[in-house]
């Protein structure tokens, strides 16, 4: 395994920390600031919508600038913005170093996923994307049970900045295992790469993943509240429960990088269908404590499997541009994640109780297999039509149409 993507993974350590450890720590933080469950949600909602401006924005900024670098940058203005998170005496500056640290997120894994399939052979796109984000699993598995734990005990801002700190370690593994990969072919171009976006299934492939991780989100961002207010478990229970959540995420990123090498839109149907079945009995069966575990794993595992085969289904449509349209994708994530918060948000302010936000992301789920079965349908039609073309012979007077 290439060492840099190792330093990859590091870097999606610190990053994935930093978006998901706040979901364990939003009732201390709207306790300390005074602010509701759904405000104090605002803190991920808009984290997750500064991710789609940085993930646009920063990636088409740097798109003519060597890769390695803008890593590098990317992971200074992650450290900045988690030590102003860590120092904010008001919620409206703690939002201000969320949106600060959220802006390097989507540049830093829309280009990393390109680097991390250049750094193996083109079979192994999947793969190698999938051990990238193994830093963002292992976040879950380890960081942010670990942090949730360190902010009940020392408070949150101590969580801050232990991740600041990560941020630091990151920098240097990006700076020493990561090699500075020279592009192939033409030099980048905006333009280039704004052309991947005439094709619709990179749009088909960007919907599902808003939709999908959509869902995810919707039942994911208001956990705590739903495993102590619904299934009855105590407030120190929750980064263990989160350990379990995040193991399911390391099995289904794994499983989901393997499959989807074999065959993406057969994994991304089957995982996507296998979500909206385990959010619908997580809705369903919340109140019991057991069944409340097993789904927890299983939503992490069927939701978080498909995050390599949706990185690759984009880059593969988007062809020889592909590092703006994986940024795009990371924005889709982001989008997602927001839209679900907002959703899950909207349910409990309206008093439909702590298992609402589940059965919304239920049905956000069940749109993303909807629209992920028309663009596998579409696809092969496209596919079938090429195959039976008439092919030219290469001395033919008759000019071959372009593609």
């Amino acid at each position: 395994m290439p060492l840099g993507l190792i330093a990859l993974a590091i870097g999606g350590f610190g990053i994935g920390l930093t978006e998901f450890v706040i979901m364990g720590l939003l009732p201390e933080v709207a306790t300390d600031f005074g602010v509701s469950e759904a405000t104090a949600g605002w803190l991920i909602s808009g984290y997750a919508l500064a991710v789609v401006v940085g993930a646009l924005g920063l990636t088409a900024a740097t798109i003519r600038l060597p890769r390695k670098p803008v890593l590098m940058g990317l992971l200074v203005l992650f450290i900045a913005g988690n030590a102003v998170s860590a120092l904010a005496p008001s919620y409206e500056l703690m939002m201000t170093g969320r949106v600060i640290a959220a802006l390097c997120h989507g540049a830093f894994f829309g280009i990393g996923s390109v680097v991390a399939a250049n750094l193996v052979a083109p079979e192994k796109a999947a793969a190698a994307i999938a051990i990238m984000f193994t830093g963002l699993t292992a976040a879950n598995v380890l960081g942010v049970p670990f942090g949730t734990f360190i902010g009940q005990q020392f408070g949150w801002r101590a969580t801050f900045w232990a991740i600041t700190a990560i941020g630091v370690v990151a920098l240097a593994g990006i700076a020493a295992l990561v090699p500075s990969l020279k592009a192939a072919g033409p030099a980048p171009s905006l333009r280039r790469e704004l052309g991947a976006f005439r094709s619709g299934q990179v749009w088909l492939s960007l919907a599902v993943t808003v939709l999908g991780f959509g869902g995810m989100f919707g039942a994911f961002t208001y956990i705590a509240f739903t495993l102590t207010e619904v299934s009855g478990f105590a407030a120190t229970a929750v980064p263990w429960l989160l350990v379990l959540f995040g193991a399911g995420l390391v099995v289904g990123n794994w499983a989901g990088g393997r499959l989807a090498d074999r065959s993406i839109d057969g994994t991304l149907l089957a995982f996507i269908a296998a979500l909206v079945v385990v959010l619908a009995l997580f809705g369903w069966l919340a109140t019991g404590p057991i069944a409340t575990v097993v789904l927890l794993v299983l939503m992490g595992a069927f939701g978080f499997g498909t995050v390599p085969g949706l990185q690759s289904r984009v880059m593969r449509f988007a062809a020889g541009a592909p590092t703006l349209a994986s940024g795009a994708n990371i924005a889709a994530f982001n989008l997602g994640n927001a839209l679900g918060a907002w959703a899950g948000g909207l349910t409990i302010a309206a008093g439909l109780g702590f298992t609402s936000p589940i059965w919304v992301g239920a049905g956000i789920t069940l749109a993303a297999l909807l629209v992920m079965a028309v663009a596998a349908a579409t696809a092969r039609r496209s596919q079938r039509a090429d195959a039976s073309a008439p092919a030219f012979p290469a001395t033919s007077p008759t000019p071959v149409p372009a593609a």
